[in-house]
């Protein structure tokens, strides 16, 4: 009998040193970082032939607490993709065992660009090194390794988190099993690029930024980080999601004029730009976005064959109102793996809440990635119908 619908409970992050003088990381650059950690969580358990271990590759500004709750006072600590991992859930950790991290170049546990740097005992600030997703793979299969994980049952990705999945999927297929990429991209367009160009502008520009020493300063680009963070809201909510929340209502009774806070949507705005202050570090975001303007990993023209070669089945979703990665952004996908006799599955999902919908619990999305999951784990549980006919 299927579970009832539960979370995974209180949980705590965990943190492991992947990289030290002794074995540094090797970044595609060249550059060379002399100590990683990293901070992830794990839910569920982990089959003893370890045969059924889900990875999770978080978004933009996610961190490693996907699921369960760090304070059972505090409803706020819940992870930010609680509805998909848990049991019952679609990725059912009565069954699985769901490991998520804080990526490179964050700033949620995991070695950054405003973690020291050992050789000068100050935040490295821009003299951390620039990456690429390949980085942030390198450090996701060393997690790996200290987990004692060969080969992963699936690997999960939303926006950022796909592209992840994808870089992965083209780079090691034999190890991320069957990759599912959601809301993504493989490759920006000019229009995303200009979106992450004006965000870093605004941050780089706030005078609190200090040419990227703040941290030592004692200042913060908190003008500029806010601005970032309210111009990407709304690019991750559709036209009709917007107007549906916000309309053209007042925030108070009637519009007071002037240039200050009259409209509902402008309020939300100026709340999501506040409170992303106190979770997020500016740097992190300059890193981050960077990487994802030059991802293009089908430009290596070996990537197709590898995946073809190890046999690996993608599957892609989409949600018809998201504008910031379209659903043209998955069929690009799906044609160039389609041409290379790559097995691939893709479902555009009908949803109003544009690019957030990955976030957000609908039935469609969830039965689809359910589905997708319980079909991959049919080589590791003999007893596959027990995670729920309705997915087979």
């Amino acid at each position: 009998m299927e579970s009832a619908v539960t979370s995974v409970g209180q949980v705590e992050t965990q943190s492991a040193v992947l990289f030290d003088e002794q074995h540094p990381l090797t970044l595609r650059s060249g550059d060379q970082l002399t100590h990683v950690e990293v901070a992830y969580e794990t839910y569920g358990t982990l089959a003893p032939d370890a045969s059924n271990a889900v990875f999770i590759c978080h978004a933009l500004t996610g961190d490693a607490h996907a699921a369960g709750v760090h304070d059972p006072e505090d409803p706020k600590s819940v992870g930010w993709w609680d509805n998909l991992i848990g049991p019952g859930k679609p990725l059912d950790t009565d069954h699985l065992f769901v490991i998520c991290p804080n990526l490179l170049g964050g700033c949620q546990g995991t070695t950054g660009p405003s973690s020291i740097n050992p050789v000068t005992g100050e935040p490295y600030a821009l003299d951390f090194p620039l990456l690429q997703m390949a980085d942030f793979v390198t450090v996701h299969r060393a997690l790996l390794r200290h987990l004692g994980i060969e080969r992963l049952l699936a690997t999960v990705g939303g926006s950022l988190g796909g592209m992840q999945v994808l870089q992965w999927a083209s780079e090691a297929p034999e190890e991320v099993g069957h990759p599912v990429v959601i809301a993504a991209s493989s490759r920006l367009t000019a229009q995303n690029i200009a979106f992450s160009a004006v965000a870093r502008a605004a941050i780089m520009q706030d005078p609190g930024f200090a040419d990227g020493r703040y941290l030592a300063q004692g200042t913060t680009p908190e003008m500029g980080l806010s601005i970032a963070r309210m111009m990407a809201h709304i690019t991750y909510l559709s036209e009709q999601a917007m107007d549906e929340k916000f309309g053209r209502r007042f925030q108070q009774s009637e519009s007071r004029g002037g240039f200050g806070v009259d409209f509902a949507v402008e309020s939300y705005l100026a709340h999501q730009g506040v409170s992303f202050l106190g979770r997020f570090d500016a740097l992190s975001y300059l890193y981050l976005t960077r990487a994802m303007d030059y991802f293009d990993p089908f430009a290596d023209p070996e990537a197709v064959q590898r995946m073809r070669a190890a046999g690996t089945h993608v599957l892609l979703i989409s949600f018809d109102s998201d504008w910031r990665f379209s659903t043209a952004h998955s069929r690009r996908v799906v044609r160039l793996l389609a041409e290379a006799r790559v097995p691939v599955s893709f479902r555009e999902i009908a949803s109003p809440w544009g690019h957030d919908s990955f976030l957000l619990e609908l039935p469609d999305y969830h039965r689809t990635v359910r589905a997708f999951i319980t079909h991959a784990g049919d080589r590791a549980y003999p007893h596959a119908g027990q995670l729920g006919e309705e997915t087979r």
